[in-house]
């Protein structure tokens, strides 16, 4: 089994209103990964994914489209130490 990473994420763009969210907690349960994704005030989404290396850079390169009606402009990556965090869920 390959170590697992955490990646931690802001994505800008047309990302709030667009179903993000919940298309990205449907990919990260797709690939395995664990974490969670909420909407910022600022209009961003930040996520945080943990899991194999191979399976989190597949949700990192992911959210670079996102969902069919969001338009994203940036997507900023910080690589952290693991938490352990175990499912994944969306945040209010």
């Amino acid at each position: 089994m390959s170590e697992r990473i955490r990646a931690h994420v802001h994505v800008t763009g047309k990302v709030q209103g667009v179903y993000y969210r919940a298309n990205t907690r449907d990919a990260a349960r797709e690939q395995g990964v664990d974490g969670w994704v909420r909407n910022l005030d600022d209009g961003r989404v930040e996520g945080v994914f943990e899991g194999p290396e191979s399976d989190v850079e597949t949700l990192v390169e992911w959210c670079h489209d996102g969902s069919p009606r969001a338009r994203v402009d940036e997507v900023a990556v910080e690589y952290e130490a693991p938490e352990g965090l175990d499912g994944f869920e969306v945040k209010w």
